[in-house]
Parts: structure tokens; sequence; C-alpha cells
């Protein structure tokens, strides 16, 4: 599939089949492609943890959002998919890695990072699994775990002190389409959001002398 046409069809699923699998290579081979996403100062300060069996998948599930009987629908849709990939990312990679010579920052003082980068080259690996997805005639849906339930999952699952949940992939096959923010908001325009020069010059072609 060409690259642009798998990034116009990329979108989030929201009701998984719960019948049709998704085994281990194949998310395996998911997360190799994302590795090649960009790194600060190539520090690879991230981790997926792939939870396949269905007893690991409950365990999430039970640490995320409860006895299931309290499940809403967004739950429950979610959690029939038979694949599910936590992304990890790891700062202390990064702050060991910019303390080395070549970098220099040897305080470790995050306050050299406007951006958590860490964070950010996770988001961006997840966003090769998604159109990696794609490519493979896979569903997905990326999705964060609540805040007050971040020490349950990363407890449930033996995640290293340390380390964050950026967010969950899910990973199966489509039964009903659910539509979400982007049936109700529109898009916005490119020339609302490109600018050339100065923020808010516009970002069409200049007329011809």
């Amino acid at each position: 599939m060409e690259l642009t046409e798998t990034v116009r069809r990329r979108r989030m699923t929201r009701r998984f089949d719960a019948e049709r699998g998704v085994d281990l290579e194949t998310v395996r081979s998911l997360v190799e492609l994302g590795l090649r996403a960009p790194s600060a100062g190539f520090s690879q300060g991230w981790d997926f943890l792939a939870l396949l069996d269905p007893g690991d998948r409950a365990a999430f599930w039970s640490a995320t959002a409860g006895a299931e009987e309290d499940w809403d629908a967004w739950a429950s849709g979610v959690a029939a998919a038979p694949a599910l990939l936590l992304c990890l990312s790891d700062p202390a990679a990064y702050l060991d890695r910019y303390a080395e010579p070549d970098k220099g920052w040897a305080d470790r003082s995050v306050e050299h990072w406007p951006v958590p980068y860490w964070d950010t080259d996770v988001a961006m690996a997840a966003m090769i699994v998604l159109l990696g997805a794609v490519d493979l005639g896979l569903d997905a849906l990326f999705f964060g775990v609540p805040t007050d339930r971040l020490e349950a999952v990363k407890g449930a699952f033996g995640v290293p002190e340390g380390r964050r949940v950026v967010g969950v992939v899910a990973l199966g096959h489509e039964t009903v389409r659910v539509h979400g923010s982007a049936s109700t908001r529109r898009r916005r325009p490119t020339d609302e959001v490109f600018h050339v020069g100065r923020f808010g010059a516009s970002g069409e072609a200049p007329s011809p002398a």
C-alpha cells in the first residue's frame, strides 16, 4: 500500500471482534517497524509490552476500568481487542544519554528539556505501529490510561519504577464502526494551520510577477 493511502485510511477503531485474533509475530513485526521512529540522541528509551493472553488483557482492563459490570460502551468495545500494546517511555535513558560527553548535560536535569522527548519518541513509534496496522489490514486504536489507574496497571505487569505509560495500542478487526469526535468536529484546513515565514502569514503560493 502506498504511504499516502495508508495515512489517509488510518482511523481509530472503538469496537473490535473478539473472535478474530492477532498473533504474536504480527505484533512483534509492528513493534520492529515502530523501532524505526526517530529517537533523540538515539536514546531509544522505549519499551513495548504486548498483552495477547486473555488473562493478561483481563488484568489490564480490571486495573484500568474496574469490574466488567461497570464498563461503559467504549470499554466494552475496546476490551474485545485481541491484542494490546502498552507503549512505555524511560526518561532516565535520555537523562543518561545526554549526560555523556558528546551532549554534556552532566547534571541530568529535566530543565534542559522543554519537551519530554522520551514521551514524544514513544508517541512517534506508536504512530508507526498504527500505520503498520493499516498496511496489514488491521484496525487499531491509540488510547490513554486514566491518571489514577497508572500505578495499578504498572503494578499488574511488573513495569519498572520510572517508566511512563504513554499510551496503549489496541489491535484487531473492527465489527461496528463507531464515529468519534472527528464526526462532529471539522478537520482544520491546511491554510488555517500552515504558516510561512511568520505565524499567521498565508501559506498560499505567491502570485506570479
